[in-house]
C-alpha cells in the first residue's frame, strides 16, 4: 500500500488528505500545523517523510516566490534548497507549477518531480471552480446585483469560457474580449457579445480579467463608473493597469487561488484524481 506525504498548502491539501485517508491510504502531513483540522493527521519531519512515504504531494502552486514552499499555515518557512530536495530522494514527488522548485536545487535532476497541474482534467476542472469563485466574490464585493448587470470578461481561455457560461446562466449581459477570430465566433455561439480589445467602449458593472498581460488599460478604465468592480483573476503581473485604475478612482480586487478560498473540498478532489491518474499511468498505484 502506498503511503502519501503532503507538504504545505492550504485547505485544499487538508481535504485532499481526508479524501486519501478515506480511500485507505496512510497519510502524513508537514507544514500545515496552523490549519484547523490538520491535527487529525500524524506529522513527520521532511526527512521522516522521505523515508516513510513513497509519494510526496506539494501544493498548487508549489511556490510563489521560488525561495519558500507555498505553506501559509506552516509555523516556519519551508525553504526550497538542497536540504529540502535531498529529503525526497527516492520518492515520487508531485506538485502544481513546480518549475521554480526544480530550479531551486540541482538535486532535483535525480528525483522524480512532476507537475500535476499539467493534467488537462485538473486545469479544466480548476477553471470552472475559479469561475464559480469569481462569481461568488463579485456577488460579495459588488454593491448591485449581478443578475441583469453588464459585465466584461477579458480573455477566452479555460477560465474565460467558464466565466461566460456561469454569468450567462445568471442572466448577466456578457461582453468578452479575445484576439483569435475563432474565439470571437465561439463567444457569439455562447450567447455573449464578442469584442476585440480596441472595440471596448461601454461602461460595465464588473470587469473580470483573466489575461496575465496588460489588456485593461487607461482607455477602458476611463469609461467606467465609480461603482465598477475590477476583479483580477490572472497571475502576476495581471492585466489591469493599477495606476490608471487608481487615477480613475476604481477598486481592483485581487483574486488569486479562488478554488482554495471558495471550494477547497472540490479542488482537493480534483488534485487527487489527477494524482491517481498519473500514478496509475506509471504503474505506481
Amino acid at each position: 500500500m502506498v503511503s502519501f506525504g503532503i507538504v504545505g498548502g492550504d485547505k485544499r491539501q487538508l481535504y485532499l488528505a481526508r479524501s486519501l485517508k478515506e480511500d485507505g491510504f496512510d497519510l502524513y502531513l508537514h507544514g500545515l500545523d496552523g490549519l484547523e483540522g490538520a491535527e487529525e493527521f500524524p506529522v513527520l519531519t521532511l526527512e521522516e517523510m522521505g523515508r516513510n512515504c513513497q509519494v510526496v504531494l506539494l501544493p498548487l502552486p508549489a511556490t510563489r516566490d521560488g525561495v519558500t514552499l507555498n505553506a501559509p499555515f506552516s509555523k516556519e518557512p519551508i525553504l526550497l534548497n538542497d536540504q529540502f530536495a535531498e529529503a525526497f530522494q527516492g520518492c515520487q514527488v508531485l506538485g502544481g507549477m513546480v518549475s521554480k522548485v526544480r530550479e531551486s536545487s540541482s538535486l532535483w535532476e535525480g528525483i522524480s518531480l512532476e507537475d500535476y497541474y499539467q493534467r488537462e482534467e485538473l486545469t479544466l476542472g480548476n477553471a470552472f471552480l475559479t469561475a464559480e469563485g469569481a462569481v461568488a466574490l463579485a456577488v460579495q464585493e459588488y454593491p448591485g446585483a449581478l443578475g441583469g448587470s453588464h459585465c466584461l470578461v477579458t480573455g477566452f481561455g479555460r477560465i474565460g469560457k467558464a466565466l461566460c457560461l456561469a454569468l450567462r446562466g445568471m442572466g448577466v449581459r456578457v461582453d468578452c474580449c479575445a484576439r483569435k477570430p475563432w474565439d470571437l465566433t465561439a463567444i457569439r455561439a455562447l450567447g455573449c457579445t464578442p469584442l476585440e480589445y480596441s472595440s471596448v467602449k461601454d461602461r460595465y458593472d464588473v470587469i473580470f480579467n483573466t489575461v496575465p498581460a496588460l489588456v485593461v488599460g487607461e482607455e477602458i478604465l476611463s469609461r467606467q463608473g465609480p461603482d465598477t468592480l475590477l476583479l483580477e483573476l490572472a497571475s502576476a503581473p495581471g492585466g489591469i493597469h493599477r495606476q490608471a485604475a487608481e487615477r480613475c478612482g476604481l477598486r481592483v480586487v485581487d483574486a488569486p487561488s479562488l478554488p482554495g478560498r471558495f471550494s477547497p473540498k472540490a479542488s482537493g478532489e480534483l488534485i487527487k484524481e489527477a494524482v491517481y491518474h498519473m500514478l496509475r499511468e506509471r504503474r505506481k498505484l
